[in-house]
């Protein structure tokens, strides 16, 4: 699909960031790294806050809500950043007002959600992108290039974890379920992205997690099972740190993302046979570079979607997120 009014005339990508947090404020350093984008907008609930951010940045415009972001006629995509519950809302918003989107991961809180995103994107023939950065990192690109080639054979496996220490705290947003807290939409998305691109969609899902006292998941473990045999073996916690370690495995060896995988800057190489091979690839910036610079490609090019992040697959992760919640009885506030 393609968006007419954009084309490779485009010279400077003009990013307005939807949200002033940790996150917002890393993607903003990494943008300074491209020399053909350029922060010109940022919006948050206040005018403090975002005059804090934009002041810190370096950005001109600085509106004190969302929706007058959305309507900047000096801003062509804009980064959205905040608390899971609120993407579906503001992604809509930034859409109707014609701009493209690059949403932070995950894309919704469920699938419903995240099909009325797609559905508003292709109504108003504008790009939109779940901000799922680890995949476009040079040593996850490389992987799913070793795979696809057959570097190690048929893929049969792959175990993935994502895990770090944090105290259960009612006012910490990771243990707020009425902001989508817990470790599934917040980490477990990764492993899950990481299974999807390699894999494809599951055909049969099964998980476990335990819900702590505020009710979100504090720590889960999930098993995909694919049509053809294979199975990704994941699991994420917001209460211990875990090794954070990504492998796959195939009929003539396994390949293994340098550690934390979801920001890894090499990939080691066994095949059976041979002598290990270590493939050191860096990272730019702090990596969120790579998605933007997927973004601008994507809109020089025309098209609504990326063809590496699709709709379909991101709704096909959010599917098996629902599914999972939906074995452990987690259903967040904003659902009911």
């Amino acid at each position: 699909m393609r968006d007419t009014e954009r084309s490779s005339t485009i010279e400077n990508i003009r990013w307005g960031i939807l949200g002033t947090g940790q996150i917002a404020g890393m993607f903003a350093e990494d943008l300074v790294r491209i020399a053909d984008a350029d922060l010109v907008a940022v919006g948050s609930r206040t005018a403090a806050a975002a005059n804090r951010f934009a002041d810190r940045f370096g950005a001109d415009r600085r509106h004190p809500s969302y929706e007058q972001l959305a309507h900047d006629s000096e801003v062509d995509v804009i980064y959205v950043t905040t608390p899971h519950t609120l993407h579906c809302q503001n992604t809509i918003t930034c859409l109707e007002a014609g701009k493209a989107v690059l949403c932070e991961k995950p894309l919704a809180v469920n699938a419903a959600e995240a099909e009325r995103m797609t559905r508003a994107a292709h109504q108003h023939q504008r790009f939109l992108m779940e901000a799922m950065w680890s995949r476009f990192l040079p040593s996850v690109v490389r992987l799913r290039d070793l795979v696809r080639d057959g570097a190690v054979g048929e893929l049969q496996l792959l175990v993935a974890d994502f895990g770090f220490s944090s105290s259960p705290d009612p006012t910490n947003r990771l243990y707020d379920p009425a902001i989508g807290g817990g470790a599934l939409l917040d980490i477990g998305v990764y492993p899950i992205a990481l299974a999807s691109m390699l894999l494809g969609p599951p055909d049969r899902i099964s998980g476990a997690a335990h819900l702590g006292e505020t009710g979100v998941d504090e720590q889960s473990a999930y098993i995909l099972h694919h049509a053809a045999g294979p199975l990704a073996v994941c699991h994420a916690s917001i209460r211990v740190d875990t090794i954070q370690d990504a492998i796959v495995y195939g009929t003539e060896g396994h390949i293994r993302l340098h550690r934390p995988w979801w920001r890894a800057t090499g990939l080691t190489v066994c095949r059976r046979g041979r002598a290990e091979e270590s493939i050191d690839l860096g990272l730019k910036g702090q990596g969120y570079t790579h998605e933007a610079e997927e973004v601008a490609r994507c809109l020089r090019a025309g098209v609504l979607e990326s063809e590496h992040m699709t709709w379909k697959e991101s709704l096909s992760i959010m599917r098996t997120m629902d599914e999972l919640r939906a074995q452990w009885g987690l259903r967040y506030p904003t659902e009911r």
